[in-house]
């Protein structure tokens, strides 16, 4: 009988060192990982049938976007979390689905080899059930969490502060810009071509130049709604699924993206009509003027707004050197 391939997941390097020897002397094949993200590429392109994994991880990600990803990948997988919190681990073990443990750490290597044989040692193991929903459905159920996700990242910068406004005022956008990111998801368009025009993009830019505030503004909005996006994506893991993640995240940074450089460019082009100076002696002005009232029409000046690509990079380069 071949060993049991298990995937041991911990940020602690004694612990990946220490359990994994112990492990592979009670004849389990042990493939390590020291974070989420190395967990996350284990698990797309090997199958493993015991998940042992830190719940608390520094970084992007914990145990949970683990586990959410085992589950989904190798449905009939032994998974087991450790935590070093025992009043945690008492409440997450209510909450979690499909987990079939949470050890308190310090870990005893006995207690763990053995539950981890008990539960390998059942006859046709019923696979976790699985229920997968497309990313845009879940976002779409998800909007009221994104838009209080945004409030508070807008509160902590104080970007909005400069004008009056009430919350309300301040994400009266958010619901046309979730629409259009999960209509994104809905009918997939090629990366980075903005084939969709959106006017309400155009007008929250306007709007926010109206409304006094700096075109720095629109930035940080845009981050922050990406953030809040990513982080619904994260906690619903186990709907949306790993297969649905890596084009899930590329679309919502695309249409961002779009959605600010549209902005942008409203924003930009609010900019009053300018008119160049006229240095000319007063009775050269008044002559020229009865001229020009029986002339053609009057030439209008206007400036032209900078491209909004370039304004973003600026932007960006700046705050990156500061």
């Amino acid at each position: 009988m071949a060993p049991a391939k298990l995937l041991l997941v911990d940020d602690d390097e004694s612990v990946l060192t220490g359990l994994g020897a112990v492990l592979e002397a009670h004849e389990f094949k042990v493939t390590t990982a020291s974070s989420v993200m190395e967990a996350l590429q284990h698990i797309a392109s090997e199958s493993f049938d015991v998940l042992l994994s830190d719940l608390h991880m520094p970084g992007d990600g914990d145990g949970l976007i683990v586990a959410g990803a085992m589950r989904h990948a190798n449905p009939k997988a032994v998974t087991l979390l450790l935590s070093a919190n025992p009043d945690m681990t008492k409440a997450s073990a209510a909450m979690l689905r499909h987990v079939d443990d949470i050890v308190t750490k310090p870990v005893k290597f006995d207690s763990i080899v053995q539950a981890i044989r008990q539960r390998l040692a059942r006859e046709n193991p019923l696979p976790h059930s699985l229920t997968i929903e497309p990313a845009a459905t879940v976002l779409e159920r998800e909007s009221a969490s994104v838009t209080q996700a945004w409030l508070q990242a807008m509160k902590e910068t104080g970007g909005l502060t400069a004008a009056p406004m009430t919350e309300e005022e301040q994400c009266d956008y958010l619901p046309d810009a979730i629409d259009e990111i999960v209509y994104r998801l809905r009918y997939p368009q090629r990366l980075g071509l903005m084939t969709l025009f959106s006017m309400a993009a155009l007008q929250h830019g306007v709007r926010r130049r109206r409304q006094g505030l700096g075109a720095t503004v629109l930035v940080e909005e845009a981050r922050a709604l990406q953030v809040a996006l990513f982080q619904a994506v994260q906690h619903n893991l186990d709907l949306i699924g790993v297969g649905q993640l890596s084009g899930t995240l590329m679309v919502i940074a695309d249409e961002v993206n779009a959605q600010l450089l549209q902005s942008l460019s409203g924003y930009e082009n609010e900019k009053p009509v300018g008119f160049p100076q006229d240095n000319r002696p007063a009775l050269k002005r008044e002559k020229d003027a009865g001229e020009t009232s029986r002339g053609p029409g009057p030439v209008e000046f206007a400036v032209k707004a900078p491209e909004t690509s370039i304004f973003v990079r600026k932007y960006m380069s700046s705050r990156l050197s500061s």
